[in-house]
């Protein structure tokens, strides 16, 4: 069982392809830019298109990209909602020179709407997020004219901003040199694992290198680290994604119908979405959690006197909801642990 279940990724070589599994990733797209970040590969692109409209930005989204992003061009928003059913078209309203931003929401979408909605409107650019699943069906199938992951969500590694263009088009090259954050979110990453192994070493020194790490790192146009241009084709993403998955739906069978309070709002293919009745138990929930070393983040909070969507029903779903990370780290006793934690702390969010 884990020292702890979530947090930073450590460095497992384990995650690496075996000599069985040689030969070039299916999934990686031969024409490629890779930026230290995904915001960063957005604001280049964005600098390289420089289009005369808005930027179109789903409501339920990382406002700190969008504050990043705005920056760089006028933004609106229109309603995507973690709720299964897509974006709310009519929401959706382009005029000429605009940009749409689309995501692939927590990895659960397979994308067939947005198809529709490109081929529907020709001459508006869309850039596709799949963070939440670089490896879907949907990112390696996009009809869209630019999609970008941020490759560090979802795999052990200390950067990386993936962007592509599925129509063929030109893509922006990174500017500048690697970010120091790159280097100490790697060194981070290292001590970790020796820490994870028993080695008598202080969380938190690590802790202060992947923080100092990650606020260095924030929003980098740079690009990808020499660690994270090596390793990214020789990682195992099919048996990462297989057991990120394989856990997600493991712990909701875990979960489902024993609590009181919650609501299971989704098993996507690297974590599992939590709603909550009230930011209040979501945010009590999230404490218990991390008094028994389970770290569980929040996708993501809109604060309504800073730059936030505008859309009061996804503000409010975001004061709720909660992730658990079940990810390729977790082995079947840190699934059960996570849903006994869970679990226990079930009848005080419903009192």
């Amino acid at each position: 069982m884990s020292l702890e279940i979530g947090s930073e990724f450590h460095w497992d070589p384990a995650v690496l392809l075996s000599a069985e599994q040689g030969g070039p990733p299916g999934w990686l797209p031969a024409q490629r830019s890779l930026f230290a970040t995904g915001c960063g590969a957005l604001s280049e692109l964005l600098r390289l298109l420089a289009p005369a409209g808005r930027l179109h930005v789903p409501s339920y989204f990382c406002m700190g990209v969008a504050e990043a992003l705005s920056e760089r061009i006028p933004i609106t928003w229109y309603r995507h909602l973690p709720d299964g059913r897509g974006p709310r078209w009519e929401t959706l309203r382009v005029a000429d020179g605009d940009v749409v931003l689309a995501q692939n929401l927590f990895g659960r979408e397979n994308g067939g709407s947005w198809g529709a909605w490109i081929r529907a409107h020709p001459g508006i650019p869309v850039i596709e997020d799949h963070s939440h699943d670089p490896f879907s069906d949907w990112a390696q199938n996009s009809e869209a004219a630019y999609a970008i992951a941020s490759l560090r969500k979802t795999l052990p590694l200390p950067d990386g901003g993936l962007l592509w263009s599925p129509q063929g088009l030109s893509l922006p090259r990174p500017s500048g040199p690697e970010s120091s954050g790159s280097h100490l979110k790697l060194a981070a990453m290292l001590i970790k694992a020796a820490w994870l192994e028993g080695r008598p070493i202080d969380k938190e020194h690590f802790r202060a290198l992947q923080q100092q790490g990650e606020h260095d790192l924030r929003g980098s146009s740079g690009p990808a680290c020499a660690f994270t241009r090596a390793a990214l084709p020789l990682l195992d993403v099919a048996g990462l994604r297989e057991a990120s998955a394989r856990n997600a739906r493991e712990l909701a069978g875990l979960l489902f119908t024993r609590t009181q309070g919650l609501k299971i709002v989704g098993d996507g293919p690297f974590r599992l979405q939590l709603e909550c009745a009230s930011m209040e138990a979501r945010d009590a929930l999230q404490a218990h959690l991390a008094g028994n070393r389970i770290y569980a983040p929040v996708h993501w909070r809109q604060d309504r006197n800073r730059l936030w969507s505008g859309d009061h029903e996804a503000a409010e779903l975001a004061d709720r909801m909660l992730t658990l990370p079940a990810d390729h780290r977790c082995g079947p006793g840190d699934l059960s642990r996570m849903a006994e934690v869970v679990r226990f702390f079930a009848p005080a969010l419903a009192a």
